[in-house]
């Protein structure tokens, strides 16, 4: 599915984008040590001196982990070059489909893949799990199972920069409406391409307003129950924002073409920090690190997508899983159990300011991310994957809309959705 859709830790830890065959790209970091776990991550594309925040936060957990129980954790990393080379997650799937590593960092749909080969051990006995959030097992508790536990919660929002927002004095927008305004104020002042995009990223604007009704009005497990039947197409949820990124691209205010080829933050990001585009979208951690947009020379806020019920973060749940017949199966679950336990989540959410999976842990943000901030604490979001539901959201969401930048019409997305819970049904 799509690599750049892994986020938070794994787009800022290390850069998303095989087999058997060992990949040039492919690079094994070991540690010499009897007992070892091997960890299969992505590896980011960094910056020359920069510091990388969340890698040296989960450093520090691993660390904490090691030094407890004299194991030693190897890094398997794989990175792509441009979109023609294989994935992140085809690499993943293929690794855990051979039992190649103990660990693996995935994206939620392969976590959803995995889990239902059965690729992928319960984690539900170790005694972190006690602390989870609700939101972190309703995303990945697939046939009962809990699969895979996260180091954060990744929220996506819109990196907004306020200043130019200011100069051509515009609201932040709530609605799709106002957010297709702004951005005629922008192009008609010269702006050329308001919105930064990339192949990864821009489902984000459907599942805001596909689900912002689903999850926020009061019927959610009745509504998925009718999806899972075929009682509702998912297609009738998708459509609205399918047409919103039509009108986007058909006036020009993101650029299909460069959105297609472009590596999440590589496309765009030099164009946003240059405030040449005043909008581009990513997750929480990246308004934390300067890999990313840490440090802008502008005020930026960063803010909920468009929907009809105002600004709505996008929350999908990425995760540490072990394989279930990795090698080192025990010494896995015993490192993955301390590196997420509360005394681990409160020394990584510190480090990296971010939302901890633990219920048991609150961090202060900064100052740019308190308006996606504020929404999450009025328990106002869309969830970006759901394993109760049965066709796969985030990376199935993904491809699609890359198919709608490749020029398929809404219609033929929309047949591609139906033809995929047609699928889900037969099954």
């Amino acid at each position: 599915m799509a690599a750049f859709c892994l986020t938070g830790i794994a787009v800022l830890m290390f850069s998303a984008c095989g087999g058997n065959k060992q990949d040039s790209r492919l690079m094994t970091f070991e540690k010499e040590d009897k007992r070892t776990v091997v960890l299969y991550s992505p590896m980011e594309k960094m910056k020359p001196d920069a510091e990388n925040v969340a890698r040296s936060a989960s450093e520090k957990t691993v660390i904490m982990a090691e030094e407890r129980l004299g194991v030693t954790m190897e890094y398997i990393t794989y990175t792509a070059e441009d979109y023609q080379d294989k994935t992140y997650d085809d690499v993943a799937l293929d690794r855990a489909r051979n039992d190649m590593d103990d660990l693996y960092l995935l994206n939620p749909d392969t976590i959803r893949t995995l889990a239902m080969e059965g690729k992928l051990m319960d984690l539900s006995g170790l005694d972190s799990a006690k602390n989870l959030r609700d939101v972190v097992k309703t995303a990945n508790v697939v046939d009962g199972k809990l699969v895979a536990i996260p180091q954060e919660v990744v929220v996506y929002g819109l990196f907004i920069n306020k200043d130019m927002f200011d100069q051509y004095g515009l609201e932040l927008p709530d609605t799709p409406e106002e957010f297709l305004a702004c951005c005629r104020v922008f192009k008609e002042n010269g702006i050329e391409t308001p919105v930064g995009a990339n192949r990864w990223w821009l489902e984000t604007f459907v599942l805001a307003q596909a689900y912002a009704d689903l999850y926020n009005g009061g019927n959610t497990e009745a509504e998925i129950a009718a999806l899972n039947s075929g009682e509702k197409k998912y297609s009738d949820y998708m459509r609205p924002g399918f047409a919103f990124l039509q009108e986007m691209i058909d006036q020009g205010y993101i650029d299909a073409k460069k959105a297609y080829v472009s590596e999440a933050i590589e496309g765009e990001g030099a164009d946003f920090l240059a405030q040449k585009t005043p909008i581009v979208m990513a997750y929480w951690g990246a308004a934390n690190t300067e890999t990313a947009y840490g440090n802008p020379d502008f005020n930026m806020l960063v803010i909920g997508f468009p929907s009809n019920r105002g600004q709505m973060p996008v929350m999908p749940i990425t995760g540490f899983a072990v394989g279930s017949n990795a090698k080192h199966a025990e010494d896995a679950m015993a490192m993955l159990d301390i590196m997420v336990s509360d005394e681990a989540l409160q020394v990584y959410t510190e480090t990296n300011k971010v939302i901890s999976p633990s219920k048991n842990i609150e961090v202060d943000c900064i100052p740019a991310l308190k308006p996606l901030n504020d929404r999450i604490n009025e328990n106002v979001f869309v969830l970006g994957s759901n394993a109760s539901m049965k066709v796969e959201q985030w990376g199935n969401t993904c491809l699609i809309v890359r198919m709608l930048l490749n020029g398929a019409s809404v219609d033929a997305c929309m047949a591609e959705f139906d033809r995929i819970q047609e699928e889900s049904l037969r099954q």
